[in-house]
Formats: C-alpha cells, sequence, structure tokens
C-alpha cells in the first residue's frame, strides 16, 4: 500500500443512470458486516505470530490457511477447481551490496556510502554482479513515450553503462499541465518502468535520485531495501531483459555527483523540456554486489460464490494478504512488520464482504470471486500472475473492485476514489455513496501515481474495469479534513514499520464497515445487472478492453 492525499470533490453532478432491478433489497446483507469481527481478523493476521506475512515464510502458510478456512467457514467454494490456492512460481533473490560506491572523476575519487547515499539490489539471479568502472550517464526521466512525443534515450549511448534518472515525470516538476498529464503521475513515472526502460535500452545499471515529494515517500522506505531479499515471478524459460544492478540514491548523493561532474541542478530541471538531451557525466562508478536466490512457490487465495445466471460473468473483489516479514529492527527493537493496515485489514475486509454476500437472500446472478493475493509488496506480483493466468477469462470477469487499506479511525462524510476518470465504476460508487449520505473525493496528489500501486492496476492493464478506493478525510461530527490529520500521522509514524500494529483502545472500524458496506453494495448491483462498467473515454486501458471482448452484454 502507498501514501496518498486527497481533496473533496461535491456531489453535485448527476448521478449515474444505472440502476440495478428494482426488486432488489437494498437492505440486504448489511446487517452481515460486524466492526468486532473484522477487528478479530485484523487482530490475528497481524499478531506476531504470523510473523509478518511475508511470502516463503511460515508466515504465509499461517495466514493464507486462516484465510482458506474462513472462506470455508463462511461458506465460498473452492476458486480453483477443488482446491482454494493458486499456486504462483516465484524466486527470492537475496542481495549484499557493497559497502561503499567508487566514484572517479578526470580529477577526484570519492566513495558514497551504502544504505546512506545510495541502496542497490538486483532481479538478476547471477551469483556476483558488479559495475567496474562503468560510464554514469544522465539520462532525463529514462521515459521512451512516442504518445507523448517524449524519447529521453534519444541519441544517447548507453549500452553497458549506468543511467542516472529522475523520479515521476517531467510535468511534475515542470509543472507544465501540456507536459504528459501535468501533475498527474502516469505509468512512465513509476520506478518498475524506469528500471525496465533502461533494460530495454541496454544499460548495464540504473540509479534513480530520490526525491520525497516526486516519490511521495522518504528515503527512508527505499533503505528497507538494504541487503534484504525481494521476491519476483519466476521466469526462467523466458527472454527477459534486465540490468545488473538497479537502485536508488539520496538527493545529496545526486547533488554530491552532480558536482563531481561540474554540474549543477540545472542539469535536472532541464530534463523538464521538451527536446532535452541526455548526456555523459564524466564519471567512472564501481559497485558490486552478490545474489542468492531460491525458487518456491507462493500462493493466491481463491474462494468464490457461483452466480444463478450469469455464472460465466465474474466480478472480483481482491486485496493482498502480504506484508514484509521479519527485518530492520526500529528504535524499539522490533522487527516484526505485522502490515495490521497494510494490509490485514484488506484481507479481513474480503472476509466480511464474502459473508456479506453469502448472507444474501436472493442468490447473485453473477458469480463473485474473492481474491487474495501475494506479493503486493514485492511488486504487485500475486495480481499480475493472476493476470497473466487467469483462472477465469479476463475477457468474460466484469470488474475489479481492490482494497488496500481500510478506515480505522471511524465513520467519514466522503470516500476517496484513486485514479479520477477512469471508469464507470467511479459513477457506480457515486450513486451508492449518495444513499448513504456520503459525497466521493479525489486525490490532491496524483503525481503519486496511486492508481498504479496496488493490485486493481494489473487487471486494468489487461483491460478489467478497477474501482480502487481508500478512506474518507472528513470524519462525521469534526473539522473538515479532521481524517487526513489523522491518516497522515499514521502514515508518517508507520508506514512500512514494525509500529503498523493493531491497536484494540485507538481503532474504531465503524468507518471500515461503512466503507465496506459501500463496496458490498457496488457489487451487489453489478452481480444482478446486465450491464458490463465501461472505461471511459481517455483512459489508456479502454483499447485493450475493446480488443478482449468480442460480445458483450448491455
Amino acid at each position: 500500500m502507498y501514501k496518498y492525499l486527497f481533496v473533496l470533490i461535491t456531489t453535485s453532478v448527476t448521478l449515474f443512470s444505472c440502476k440495478a432491478p428494482g426488486d432488489i433489497d437494498s437492505e440486504d446483507g448489511l446487517a452481515a458486516f460486524s466492526a468486532d469481527s473484522l477487528a478479530n481478523h485484523i487482530q490475528t493476521l497481524s499478531s506476531d505470530s504470523f510473523m509478518g506475512r511475508k511470502p516463503f515464510t511460515e508466515g504465509e502458510t499461517k495466514a493464507i490457511n486462516y484465510l482458506k478456512n474462513e472462506f470455508i467457514a463462511s461458506g465460498l467454494e473452492p476458486g480453483n477447481g477443488d482446491s482454494y490456492f493458486q499456486e504462483v512460481p516465484m524466486v527470492q533473490i537475496t542481495t549484499k551490496a557493497s559497502p561503499e560506491m567508487k566514484v572517479e572523476s578526470a580529477s577526484q575519487k570519492f566513495t558514497l556510502k551504502g544504505f546512506d547515499d545510495y541502496v542497490i539490489w538486483t532481479d538478476r539471479t547471477d551469483s556476483v554482479l558488479s559495475l567496474n568502472n562503468a560510464e554514469l550517464v544522465f539520462a532525463g526521466y529514462g521515459v521512451v513515450a512516442p504518445e507523448y512525443n517524449w524519447n529521453d534515450y534519444a541519441g544517447l549511448d548507453v549500452k553497458g553503462k549506468v543511467v542516472l534518472i529522475l523520479v515521476n515525470d517531467p510535468g511534475y516538476n515542470a509543472h507544465d499541465s501540456t507536459l504528459f498529464k501535468g501533475k498527474a503521475m502516469t505509468y512512465y513515472g513509476r520506478w518498475t518502468y524506469k528500471f525496465e526502460e533502461a533494460a530495454r535500452q541496454g544499460a548495464k545499471g540504473c540509479l534513480i535520485v530520490h526525491n520525497t515529494d516526486a516519490a511521495s515517500y522518504p528515503f527512508s522506505v527505499v533503505q528497507n531495501n538494504w541487503n534484504g531479499s525481494k521476491l519476483r515471478l519466476d521466469n526462467r524459460g523466458k527472454n527477459e531483459t534486465l540490468c545488473d544492478v538497479i537502485g536508488w540514491v539520496s538527493g545529496p548523493a545526486a547533488q554530491k555527483l552532480l558536482g563531481a561532474a561540474g554540474k549543477d541542478s540545472s542539469l535536472f530541471a532541464s530534463a523538464d523540456k521538451k527536446g532535452f538531451k541526455g548526456e555523459s557525466l564524466g564519471l567512472k562508478v564501481s559497485v558490486g554486489l552478490t545474489a542468492t536466490t531460491s525458487y518456491n512457490k507462493s500462493h493466491n487465495v481463491i474462494g468464490k460464490i457461483t452466480g444463478s445466471k450469469h455464472p460465466d460473468e465474474y466480478v472480483i473483489y481482491t486485496a493482498h494478504w502480504d506484508h514484509l516479514g521479519i527485518g530492520k529492527p526500529d528504535e524499539t527493537g522490533d522487527s516484526i512488520y505485522n502490515g495490521a493496515l497494510d494490509n490485514a485489514s484488506g484481507s479481513s475486509g474480503l472476509l466480511e464482504l464474502a459473508r456479506g454476500f453469502k448472507s444474501l437472500k436472493r442468490a447473485t446472478e453473477r458469480t463473485i470471486i474473492f481474491l487474495a493475493v501475494t506479493s503486493e509488496e514485492q511488486g504487485l506480483w500475486g495480481s499480475a500472475y493472476y493476470a497473466q493466468n487467469p483462472v477465469y477469462p479476463i475477457a468474460k470477469t466484469v470488474a475489479n473492485i481492490n482494497m488496500d487499506g481500510l478506515n480505522w479511525f471511524g465513520k467519514t462524510k466522503d470516500i476517496i476514489v484513486v485514479g479520477q476518470g477512469q471508469n464507470d465504476l467511479e459513477d457506480w460508487l457515486h450513486d451508492e455513496a449518495h444513499k448513504q449520505g456520503r459525497d466521493i473525493a479525489y486525490e490532491i496528489h496524483p503525481e503519486a501515481g496511486s492508481y498504479y500501486r496496488s493490485d486493481h492496476f494489473n487487471f486494468a492493464k489487461v483491460g478489467v474495469p478497477a474501482l480502487y478506493t481508500s478512506k474518507g478525510i472528513d470524519l462525521e461530527g469534526k473539522e473538515k479534513g479532521s481524517g487526513k490529520i489523522i491518516s497522515d500521522a499514521y502514515t508518517d509514524k508507520n508506514y512500512h514499520r514494525p509500529s503498523d500494529e493493531f491497536d484494540a483502545s485507538t481503532w474504531v472500524l465503524d468507518g471500515a464497515i461503512q466503507d465496506l458496506q459501500l463496496l458490498f453494495q457496488v457489487g451487489k448491483r453489478l452481480s444482478y445487472s446486465e450491464k458490463w462498467p465501461e472505461w471511459k473515454e481517455g483512459s489508456e486501458f479502454r483499447a485493450i478492453r475493446e480488443k478482449s471482448i468480442t460480445t458483450k452484454t448491455n
């Protein structure tokens, strides 16, 4: 789960005119939701005994079996043939990086300090990887985007070299709404894309310059990757191009590199302009790392309720069950990253939704899938594997509704839509929120790229309309924005830290139940409807959907 902030949009627009059939009881199923039940699930999944729920560990075994047993107890059918599990072949890569990076120019030599100045790792499975006097080249934002007439690598030879690139998109730093999507991050702004593109260009290494605002998280979050293990899909036998060494450098370290090259921050600013040309910095860098690999299978957990009328049409609810496991101790000595909010809460929400749908007096007409995915924290890998290897046909998947961090601080007058204007599900949510007497709101920091940062994104990439919501910011009976203050304080103190723990004395889950009931109502309408939600004009995913569906019932 990733950090983002929001702005309220009032519901003065005309309500979306897609009503569910008139004989549906709008109250049916709502009574099944329980704050006490939700709290018990969160407390269990985020307890120390689950050891942070990292894939490939005993914590995974406990988490997936807990979810399976709760699916069974709720009356869900196995979601993958006769099994509740989908195997996800993965490789765990554990790296140990050199404590220093040597930098040499024509006139000086110096070193950068590992962890403090840089954090590196690899996606390759070689046992020893290194950069030996590799030329350092500045490649702007590292973007090749024909639709924006933008190519940071044009005329730049980076084969066998190391590229230094900026995080986010040109429009963000330039404050120019005409560049890309202006303030809103595109997929080109994501660090995952930048590493992939550097590899396609033949670079041996890729270092991203960290900036807290542009990345939307501090360098301390990057430091969690120092000499740790990371998971990715097992792609043995596939033709995959990867850099040898990838990672980040801190802002101060980047300035030191610029100074050694006889440059200043104006070089970075030049990357915001059309026609930017990358250039060698005249620096050579040397650093290495060792890697050990372990191949294994993690697991998605899948349960279903078969539809009575359209059993071959599917509505999929998702949440990731994994977190970071046991890692670097914090200032109190606690080393278990419990992940109560991120994302024991969302996983527990799946269980409440399952109970709600099973309690319906009238069976759903479309099949409802409950999918708890693995390895979101490692790169959205569980949902990526499902999207590439779907148990249910993508062309028959009506919609995806994703949860990543529920409201823990009380009822709100609003709910957040992450990714404004993407598809019709936003309008369905708007309609149902209005019935609750609530508004919908949107991000005020779209530069964080939150729509590309959770598991719904892998469904969007294959064309499935995906809805991703987050907790509101205006608490009932409190000053405007009070929820945002509380949420931000929790994020700053606890995000991806051992202190993300369930606290029965401070967590107030009636707001989570309110949001879950809202997502339930959207899914209930989908489950009884003949309509297929669509991507809106201008969405980058609309054409993908149109290609994937040959027939569609409206």
